[in-house]
């Protein structure tokens, strides 16, 4: 019988008695159970949540701070049992479920030493005029599966640093190592500050609708993304929206081919392409075009895909059999449309799991599906380009702007260039590099609203401003 893994809500790992099945994607089998909850069980979280909301935001920042040390401390104490239990949940190899772990613990880290500190706007003989950041309440937190953990902590810890409480919905793809980080964490942060429930899809639009929760903090698709909206209007609640991206990097004709290739592989294809700020679209300028093409088809030969708990292995499975299929849709429509594939392009249907062989593909038209649409997933279409007027054109030609990266052995101007995408985050010759210093977040339909940094800390907030009349104090 598969591992049943419960919910936390006020304190305490609880089940329903109703299950839902967790598939590892690289071999189809059923690695685990979660509960399926519905109203009822999300409306006790959220009581719970109201309730400790009470307490927790007349709380100081050192106790607030201690809690979230403890999060990163759990998780960091816990690091090897996790980042093998993700990798079995959602795909990727072990040294990136590592890295995912390890970070989050970093994250919780990090997020904890920000504090929001009044503001004295004036104080004069007349008037005392402060500004400071109330917390806005309940939160209510829905992860992608993409990154879970990760987005788990940067949902959870800002809303705790802030003084709110919260209830979390995983993904039902990727539930399991969340779970057991609510079990390693129950007793060390007070009982329904962190309430984490699980079920399908549907539980979602509950959360957006629930007249208790005070902020939805989400993290997915533009679609999805467009749906909480309209739902969380009803009453207005605060919103953050960390959406789609179809990001574009730019190769300019100064870049080194050989130094470059390595790096653009795995903007590309790190998690298997599973990244809402991954390379989508290559253009490479056409003085450079075929070496670095020729190159990244050279790099992308050494790369195993495969199971990503056995030794070796680059990338792993796509994590769900939709997207998988989505994927799969779009390497088809390439090849009607009579695109060439420099590598890959050959999906086996034989097997188990959700494979996807590492796909490049040669200067299909800005139009294609393949570069039009966001792949999330081992695809890389590269097109060439002949000016820098031109390829900052058809980079911000797109609905949605969340990240870009410029490569260049000048970086002024890659600045310069940088300075005109319509994108939240630009790289010069890196990639996937996020601080928790800085903020993070999308322009256009790539989302509102930021996480991370002082910014992000904010959005869990309200401000309000005192003002005290000095001289005029009753008799």
């Amino acid at each position: 019988m598969a591992t049943q893994y419960k919910n936390l809500i006020n304190g305490k790992m609880v089940d329903n008695g109703e299950w839902l099945d967790v598939v590892n994607p690289a071999n189809e089998e059923v690695i685990g159970q979660v509960p399926a909850c519905g109203k009822d069980d999300l409306d006790k979280a959220v009581a719970a949540a109201r309730e400790a909301f009470k307490s927790w935001k007349k709380t100081s920042f050192e106790e607030r701070q201690a809690a979230c040390m403890a999060i990163s401390g759990a998780i960091k104490e816990n690091a090897e049992e996790l980042y093998r239990l993700l990798t079995s949940e959602q795909g990727k190899p072990h040294d990136q479920a590592k890295g995912e772990i390890f970070g989050a613990a970093g994250l919780s880290a990090a997020q904890a030493t920000f504090k929001l500190e009044d503001e004295i706007i004036e104080d004069s003989d007349t008037r005392l005029h402060r500004s400071r950041r109330v917390p806005v309440g309940v939160v209510g937190g829905i992860v992608p599966w993409n990154f879970p953990v990760m987005m788990a902590i940067q949902k959870i810890v800002p809303a705790l640093m802030a003084g709110c409480t919260i209830v979390l919905k995983p993904s039902p793809f990727t539930p399991l190592t969340t779970l057991r980080i609510a079990e390693l964490i129950a007793d060390k942060v007070p009982a329904g500050t962190v309430n984490i429930i699980t079920g399908e899809d549907s539980l979602g639009p509950l959360i957006t609708s629930h007249p208790d929760i005070d902020k939805i903090t989400f993290t997915g698709s533009t679609a999805t993304g467009k749906k909480i909206m309209e739902g969380a209007s009803a009453d207005l609640k605060r919103i953050t929206l960390e959406l789609g991206g179809n990001d574009a990097s730019i190769v300019l004709p100064d870049a080194d081919p050989k130094k470059v290739a390595e790096q653009l592989f795995w903007s590309s294809f790190s998690n298997a392409g599973q990244i809402c700020v991954a390379a989508k679209r290559i253009y490479i300028h056409e003085d450079i075009y075929d070496e670095l093409a020729a190159a990244l088809v050279e790099y992308a030969k050494t790369v195993k895909v495969g199971d990503g708990s056995h030794q070796g292995t680059g990338v792993g499975p796509i994590q769900n059999k939709k997207q998988f299929d989505r994927v799969c849709e779009l390497i088809e429509d390439a090849k009607d449309n009579g695109y060439k594939f420099l590598v890959g392009g050959e999906v086996d249907p034989s097997g188990s799991g959700y494979y996807v062989p590492i796909t490049i593909m040669d200067n299909p038209p800005e139009d294609a599906r393949i570069v039009a649409e966001e792949q999330f997933g081992p695809v890389m279409p590269l097109m060439k380009f002949s000016s820098e007027d031109e390829v900052i054109q058809r980079a911000n030609n797109s609905d949605y702007g969340l990240a870009g990266a410029v490569w260049t052995g000048n970086p002024d101007k890659g600045v310069e260039i940088a300075e005109q995408l319509e994108t939240g985050t630009v790289w010069i010759n890196e990639y996937l590099h996020l601080s928790p210093f800085a903020p993070f977040g999308g322009h256009k339909q790539s989302g509102f609203g930021a996480e991370y940094g002082l910014e992000g800390l904010k959005e869990f907030t309200y401000p309000q401003v005192i003002s005290v009349k000095k001289d005029n104090v009753p008799a």
